[in-house]
C-alpha cells in the first residue's frame, strides 16, 4: 500500500508515486520489498530479512537511512515482537512489515490525528508516538502489581519463597526488556536528530527531540520501576530473615532450658555408690528441674527474648 504525504494522508497506486516523483509512505512485505525500495529510488544492497530485526536501531547509509524496528507486544513483553524495517530518502519512507503492524498503526493514525503527515518528519513522529502512546498505561499496570506484591508481603505471613519469585521474575524480566527497548528508541530518536543526510529541514528535527524525550522519559520510569521491585524484594528477604532469626531464637532459648536439664538427668544417670539423694531423691530431682525451668523463663522474659 501507498500513502501520499499530506495533512491527510491518501492512498494512491505504485505507479502514480513513481511517475509524478509524490513523497510517499509504502507499506510492504519483505516479498516485494527490493521492487518497492526500486520504485521509491532506494538502493539497498543488504539482505532483506525482518527475523534479524532484533533490535531498534537507524544507520545513515549513502543514499537513505536504514532502520530496523524490535517493538515488544506490550500484553506479552517476553514473546515475540513485532518486527519492521524501515527505509527512508529525500522523498520517500518504505516500512517493510510481514505482520500488518505498521499498517494498524497507520490506520490509528488517519482515525486520530488531524495533521497525520504534511512531511516526512512529522510522519515519523506520529508514527513513532502511536505505537508507544499506550506504554505508560502498561507501567502503570506493572506499577500496580508491584504494589499489590509488596502489600502480600506486609500482610501474607506465610508467602512462600517460590511463590513470590514466580511473580516477581516474570515482572523484573519484562522490566529489564523494556528499558533495553526504551534506551534504543532513545538512540534512534539521536540518530534522526543528526540529520546526516540532511533529509529533513532544520526546524523539523523538533519531532525528533519530543520522540527522544519521550523515549527517555519512559525508560526512566522503567528503571524507577527496575529499583522499586529491587526494594520490594530487599523487604521481602528482610522479612524472610527475621522469620529465621526469630526461629533461630525459639531454638535458642528450647537449647538453653534443656542444656541444665540435660547435665542434671546425665549426671544422676551414672549412678555411683554414694551419690547423695540416689534412693530417695526423685522428688527433689523433679522439684530441682522445675526450679531450673522457671529460672530461665524469668532471665528470658527480663531479656525480653520470650
Amino acid at each position: 500500500m501507498i500513502f501520499a504525504l499530506g495533512e491527510q494522508l491518501h492512498e494512491i497506486t505504485l505507479e502514480q508515486a513513481a511517475e509524478e516523483n509524490i513523497p510517499a509512505i509504502y507499506l510492504t512485505t519483505s516479498a516485494n520489498c527490493y521492487e518497492v525500495l526500486q520504485k521509491a529510488g532506494i538502493t539497498y544492497e543488504g539482505e532483506i530479512n525482518l527475523d534479524d530485526a532484533y533490535f531498534c536501531k537507524l544507520e545513515t547509509q549513502q543514499d537513505c537511512l536504514y532502520g530496523t524496528l524490535a517493538i515488544p507486544r506490550l500484553l506479552d513483553v517476553l514473546g515475540d515482537r513485532y518486527r519492521m524495517l524501515l527505509f527512508v530518502n529525500r522523498n520517500s519512507i518504505v516500512i517493510v512489515d510481514d505482520q500488518g503492524f505498521s499498517l494498524r498503526i497507520l490506520e490509528r493514525i488517519r482515525r486520530k490525528k488531524l495533521r497525520q503527515g504534511e512531511t516526512k518528519a512529522h510522519f515519523l513522529y506520529n508514527f513513532f508516538g502511536e505505537f508507544m502512546s499506550r506504554d505508560n498505561t502498561v507501567l502503570e499496570n506493572f506499577e500496580r502489581s508491584i504494589m499489590d506484591m509488596e502489600d502480600n508481603i506486609l500482610h501474607e505471613k506465610n508467602l512462600t519463597y517460590q511463590s513470590y519469585q514466580n511473580q516477581m521474575m516474570p515482572i523484573r524480566r519484562q522490566l529489564l526488556i523494556l528499558r533495553s527497548y526504551y534506551e534504543q528508541l532513545v538512540e534512534v530518536g539521536k540518530a534522526f536528530e543528526e540529520n546526516e543526510n540532511r533529509f529533513f529541514a532544520k526546524k523539523q528535527l523538533k519531532y525528533f527531540g519530543t520522540l527522544t524525550d519521550r523515549a527517555d522519559r519512559l525508560m526512566g520510569r522503567t528503571m524507577h520501576l527496575i529499583d522499586y521491585a529491587k526494594q520490594v524484594t530487599d523487604a521481602y528477604q528482610s522479612q524472610v530473615d527475621a522469620q529465621q532469626n526469630n526461629n533461630m531464637q525459639f531454638l535458642t532459648i528450647i537449647s538453653t532450658i534443656f542444656l541444665p536439664l540435660t547435665l542434671i538427668t546425665s549426671w544422676y544417670g551414672m549412678n555411683f555408690q554414694n551419690m547423695p539423694e540416689l534412693t530417695d531423691g526423685y522428688p527433689m530431682i523433679i522439684c530441682l528441674c522445675v526450679l531450673v525451668i522457671i529460672i530461665c523463663i524469668i532471665i528470658f522474659k527480663k531479656k525480653k527474648m520470650l
